[in-house]
């Protein structure tokens, strides 16, 4: 394909860029083949999840290689994203140069524009993703040669010098790529959701993390201008209910979904992800106490202010009646030691029906179990594009920008918030969360003092919406709040739901689990099973396997929030007589 032979038509410039989109737009990957990015399964780095296990760590040492480990978790899967590799980047290179040096008399105008367009999106792409995971890195605007070692081995571009090129690059594919390009094809509304999402990630870096505030109003802008072309088209709305949109094996015409990859058994592409939800397999991670009271009352209060007469009562029969409907679509109903580490099963990614067989016996359908599964992923959501554009609003208030009106709550958060509810979800008493009121915010106590009101609200519904997808580590990292995982500073982090064993789980609290379950009580104590105190096995379950994090913040040449550079790749430049700049935060040796 890099011959210029190949390049004679439309046909073959689509052919090329095809191949981009199983990088781009992995939703559950393929067979067992997971990714950094599968929900619920290998993406658990985050103040969401608890492990039945020491937690996984953040580095704490520059790793010998691009592959380097700490402890369990790779550095790759920490951050969710690329590694040290720019193979993506110079594919779209050459697709841009290809274009721009043979085709301008082979396409059309229109076409000309939309295929350098969506090159020209998969750099932006690209380079947001790197940067995201190491801030500066090399910066090529070109198909780089073999032989051309001094572009091979060239150092760090400063991150706002690859950004503005990202920012030009996002640009030209909004205005230029296509409207419709067929189904399932980026159009210019995938472009444009995709730029809300990565023109807010940098935004936020620019405003908590670089603390420059005229960058960040430059990406807010733009994160604000993307996703209003999305909202403004009049092709999306919120109105499939909240399971169905994990659960269905085809939303490709859904209004909900602006991207959607499906499954297909006949091709041989199928995932392995609705298999951890069937409540057949155990699971060692699982959702903990902190998300479970991050969950805003139906009332639109948190646990601590709302008015509900039972919003403190924490079993889980209240907290499907009490709390938002997403928590009730994302758990199933009943406490479970299938739920190794915190006894709250995760259930999002799969559809009601296939857990029927609990009610009759037997085992879940073979399509819901190993790598069969055919159920699709929602791979760009209207809600996130609704939940970007306020988010962004919000946050350039703050920066000089209009404030944000009831109007615009409405438009968003409020939309999202009277998504349908599906019938089993009515018959267990579910209610949809009342509309935010701009007049009359949430006031948790527990909100940080240097975050408004409006924006801790914002960022507690992307919590609830995204809740084991792909975001929650990236926003910690943008907002510059990795301390929210610190299991010293909350110990919420280790434990799981309220379980009363002899009501519940009875028959599980067996000879065998003496000295190993442990609950923590409503006085605040832990309490372990001896084998005769089974009628005080009432509290939020914690393991005793549970175990926290080590120190990461404010620890010498350790920087959490960007991934550092293997010590073999520095000396592999150096040996060549060329020098690469080391992560900012950790040491070049």
């Amino acid at each position: 394909m890099e011959d210029d032979t190949f390049w004679t038509g439309e046909d073959r410039v689509r052919l090329y860029a095809n191949s981009f989109y199983t990088n781009f737009f992995v939703g559950y990957g393929l067979g067992y083949g997971e990714t950094a990015y599968t929900p619920n399964t290998h993406y658990t780095f985050n103040d969401d999840m608890v492990r039945k296990s020491t937690q996984a760590q953040f580095l704490r040492a520059v790793p010998n290689s691009k592959g380097g480990t700490s402890e369990t978790l790779s550095w790759e899967e920490q951050f969710s994203g690329p590694t040290w590799n720019f193979a993506w980047v110079r594919k779209a290179n050459v697709m841009i140069d290809r274009i721009t040096r043979l085709m301008p008399n082979v396409l059309s105008e229109t076409q000309y524009k939309h295929w350098l367009g969506i090159g020209r999106f998969f750099r932006g792409l690209e380079y947001a993703r790197l940067v995201n995971v190491f801030g500066s890195v090399p910066y090529y605007d070109h198909e780089v040669k073999n032989t051309d070692k001094a572009d091979l081995y060239k150092d760090r571009t400063p991150r706002n010098e690859v950004m503005d090129s990202v920012y030009n690059d996002l640009k030209y594919a909004m205005n230029n790529v296509r409207l419709n390009d067929g189904l399932q094809n980026v159009n210019r509304y995938v472009v444009a959701s995709f730029v809300s999402r990565w023109a807010l990630f940098e935004a936020s870096w620019q405003k908590y993390y670089y603390k420059n505030d005229d960058r960040a109003r430059k990406f807010l802008e733009l994160a604000i201008e993307s996703a209003e072309l999305v909202m403004n088209s009049g092709k999306y709305d919120i109105v499939t209910d909240f399971r169905t949109l994990f659960g269905s094996t085809d939303l490709t015409s859904s209004k909900d979904c602006i991207l959607y990859r499906k499954y297909d058994a006949g091709q041989g592409v199928t995932h392995c992800v609705a298999s951890y939800c069937n409540m057949h397999s155990p699971n060692d991670v699982g959702p903990n106490l902190d998300l479970i009271k991050a969950f805003i009352c139906t009332d639109g209060k948190d646990w601590q202010t709302s008015a509900l007469p039972t919003a403190k009562d924490f079993t889980l029969s209240n907290l499907i009646t009490t709390r938002d409907p997403r928590f009730e679509a994302s758990f199933y109903g009943a406490t479970t030691m299938k739920a190794k580490s915190c006894a709250l099963y995760v259930t999002k990614f799969i559809p009601r029906s296939a857990l029927n067989y609990l009610k009759t016996g037997g085992s879940p359908a073979p399509e819901f179990q190993g790598d069969k599964n055919v159920t699709g992923y929602p791979v760009m959501r209207y809600a996130e594009v609704l939940l970007n554009w306020i988010e962004a609003k919000a946050e350039y208030a703050t920066l000089g920008g209009p404030a944000v009106t009831q109007s615009d709550l409405d438009k968003s958060i409020n939309k999202i918030r009277q998504r349908p509810l599906d019938d089993e979800a009515k018959s267990k008493g579910v209610k949809q969360t009342a509309l935010m009121d701009l007049a009359n915010l949430n006031a948790d106590p527990k909100r940080d003092a240097d975050v408004p009101a409006l924006i801790w609200e914002i960022r507690r519904e992307r919590r609830m919406e995204f809740a084991f997808e792909f975001s929650r580590v990236i926003d910690l990292r943008r907002w510059k709040k990795l301390q929210y995982m610190d299991t010293d500073l909350n110990p919420d982090l280790l434990m799981g739901t309220w379980v009363n064993f002899p009501a519940e789980l009875n028959s599980e609290l067996i000879a065998k689990n003496k000295g190993v379950l442990r609950v923590k009580n409503a006085a605040g104590n832990l309490v372990v099973y001896d084998g005769t105190n089974g009628a005080k096995m009432i509290g939020f379950f914690y393991p005793l396997e549970n175990l926290g994090r080590f120190k990461f913040l404010n620890v010498p040449n350790v920087n959490p929030y960007l991934s550092p550079i293997g010590v073999n790749d520095i000396r592999e430049y150096s040996k060549r007589g060329y020098h690469l700049t080391q992560t900012e935060g950790w040491p070049e040796n």
